[in-house]
């Protein structure tokens, strides 16, 4: 299967479909993906718009949840994000430069079809659900957010130039409730590294999306549980009946556009190319 995601790094691929299998038996959200409920599963094989990284997707649903495991390649596992690093020159806790691996889906809200990239001229609003290997898997999930990409400028919104060189707004809020994590600042030194983020249990609407990854051997294997319909208005609800438009990215939704010569990739995600899911 890694063999395979290395294989067709060259491919390019156009809109593209996801079907989420039912299932009897629901997989176990540990990182783990060998299991035979994933294995009886057809892929989708989608590529990364920041990096050229092979995206391995499945997804199946069982009672009333939906389940999507993802594999892709990265050498290097980052499991840290700016942790406090003690300068001792300075005597003082300074940001390290650490950023986490991250993998995100993005899913529209609207009752028509859109362009869910950043850099878009559409309008729209997104379920962003952002699984963070720092902040969010050591408790097991991953963070619930909303996008909002408009012509208005609001409240916190970043100004974005699209593609054809409009002027937008791009402004993201997390779902209602408490994340899982807290942040930290030392006051006096204990040791040489510390994490900024200690985990903590999520609640409310931002604890819907459950999520666990494992980086093993130039890999990382993450799954990803939600209920169909969680009852929070600011959540995607999936119908067994229709399409959902979608998309995915390894690296965030963050930043400009992508500078190749850049050797980190963080905040650069840009998700794939459009995605649409259907159930079986």
């Amino acid at each position: 299967m890694f063999l395979l995601l290395l294989g067709i790094s060259n491919m390019a691929f156009a809109e593209q479909s996801v079907v989420s299998t039912k299932v009897a038996a629901p997989p176990v959200i540990d990182g783990e993906i060998s299991e035979q409920v994933w294995e009886n599963v057809k892929p989708t094989l989608i590529k990364d718009q920041a990096s050229g990284t092979m995206i391995l997707l499945r997804s199946v649903y069982s009672g009333d949840k939906i389940y999507f495991s993802v594999l892709f390649t990265d050498s290097v596992e980052n499991p840290l994000h700016k942790p406090w690093l003690w300068d001792k020159e300075k005597e003082a806790y300074e940001t390290g430069a650490h950023r986490e691996d991250t993998f995100v889906f993005k899913w529209s809200m609207m009752d028509k079809k859109v362009d869910l990239s950043n850099f878009s001229d559409d309008s729209y609003m997104a379920d962003v659900w952002y699984w963070k290997a720092n902040r969010t898997n050591p408790a097991g999930y991953a963070d619930d957010k909303n996008q909002k990409l408009s012509d208005a400028q609001s409240e916190k919104s970043t100004e974005i130039e699209s593609l054809t060189g409009k002027k937008r707004f791009l402004s993201r809020h997390s779902d209602k409730g408490n994340p899982a994590y807290t942040e930290h600042e030392p006051t006096t030194f204990t040791e040489a590294l510390i994490d900024r983020y200690p985990q903590s249990i999520p609640e409310g609407s931002r604890a819907d999306v459950i999520a666990k990854g494992q980086w093993k051997d130039g890999n990382w294997a993450i799954e990803f549980e939600r209920k169909l319909d969680t009852g929070h208005r600011d959540d995607v609800q999936f119908d067994l009946s229709k399409e959902y438009l979608f998309g995915v990215s390894i690296f965030s939704l963050y930043g400009k556009p992508h500078d190749p010569n850049s050797p980190n990739l963080y905040g650069r995600g840009r998700i794939s190319d459009p995605l649409l899911l259907s159930f079986e």
